[in-house]
Order: C-alpha cells, then structure tokens, then sequence
C-alpha cells in the first residue's frame, strides 16, 4: 500500500536567514525568509519552526512556532520570522507545507548548529541580500 502513495519532491524552494537593517532602528538584525524560486505560487503555506541541541552539555529546545503564509507568489519571498545570535548554537529546523494544484508537498529544512555565520554567506538574488540559504 505504500508504494501506491505518491509523494511529490519538493524543490526551487528555500528557506533564507538574512542579516539586515532593521528598517526603524537601523540595528542590525536577523530574518528568517521563505524563498519561492519556482514560476507557480505556493498555496495555504504553512512553517513551523523549533531549536533544539545541546549547549554546555545540557539538551535545550526552543518553543515550537507555527506560521501560516497564505500565499506565495512565483519568484518571490516571504518573511518567516525575525531570529536571535542566541538560538544560532542550536540546529535550527524548519517545517515547510504548501500546495501546488491541489497537492501537498512537505520538507524539512535544518540549520545544524553554528552553520548561520558570514563564511556561509551567498547572494539571495530574489530577496537581494547575503545570507545562509539551504533549497
């Protein structure tokens, strides 16, 4: 029976951690985006978020967050969350759930621990930023 299931491949999606300017404060900050690099929209898109892992020998877990996105046009992002340098120890997970013509697609996207720092910087082009990016 489960053969018979189909289960699609998610892919041309990503979720972004970006540094920028906070737009009142000029501070810098951490954001978490959505990233849709694929020409349909994501449709009733859904994140939960959670960080968990061990720091100084102790096992820490944030509070899980969920998110609805609504939709996603084409080629195009959306803020998730904004994040602090504090959680950046943890291995930080994301829980992506959309629509594409009527059919789910799930992924799990991970941010192991200490991986959200400038040497893994890349250039966004569709947000226009540097930043850690897993698709």
């Amino acid at each position: 029976m489960k053969k018979d299931i189909h289960i699609p491949e998610v892919s041309d999606v990503g979720i972004a951690i970006v540094r920028e300017a906070d737009k009142e404060t000029q501070l810098q900050i951490w954001n978490v985006y959505l990233v849709n690099f694929r020409e349909d929209k994501l449709v009733n898109t859904f994140v939960s978020s959670k960080g968990y892992g061990l720091v100084n020998n102790e096992q820490k877990k944030t509070v899980k967050v969920n998110y609805f996105l609504k939709d996603i046009p084409p080629k195009s992002y959306k803020l998730i969350e904004p994040i602090i340098e504090d959680v950046f120890a943890l291995s930080n997970e994301y829980f992506l759930t959309f629509y594409i013509d009527g059919v789910i697609h799930d992924k799990k996207f991970i941010f192991v621990a200490e991986s959200i720092q400038e040497d893994y910087f890349s250039m966004i082009d569709i947000i226009g930023k540097k930043g850690v990016i897993i698709k």
